[in-house]
């Protein structure tokens, strides 16, 4: 029957199940490293530009926020899931490395 054949068609088009943990854990995961990079370098560089610090953090916090919710939802968009954990990942530990050395240029 019809509905029987598309049901085999969809079985044997599953994404297999590794791919969906993998995409869900860089959307939580990935997106926090993400996003605690990016928290991090903009209180840093807020902070140098004399923002009170209370403020830079609300103001980084707020922002990533926003960018965890969107570096979330991109993390089921992308067609790449390497790519996904390069990108999180990667640019996660690149931004904390930079708030690094911005804290150490300041103190």
């Amino acid at each position: 029957s019809l509905v029987f054949t598309r049901f085999i068609d969809m079985a044997t088009n599953a994404v297999p199940r590794r791919q969906i943990v993998s995409r869900i854990a860089a959307g939580v995961l990935g997106g926090y490293v993400f996003t605690w990079g990016f928290i991090a370098l903009s209180i840093a560089l807020l902070f140098a530009v004399r923002l009170d610090f209370h403020d830079a953090a609300a103001l980084g916090g707020i922002l990533g926020l926003l960018l965890f919710l969107g570096v979330f939802l991109w993390a089921f968009a992308a067609s790449s899931v390497a790519r996904v954990w390069l990108v999180l990942a990667g640019g996660g530990a690149l931004m904390t490395g930079a708030a690094w050395l911005v804290q150490r240029a300041i103190l």
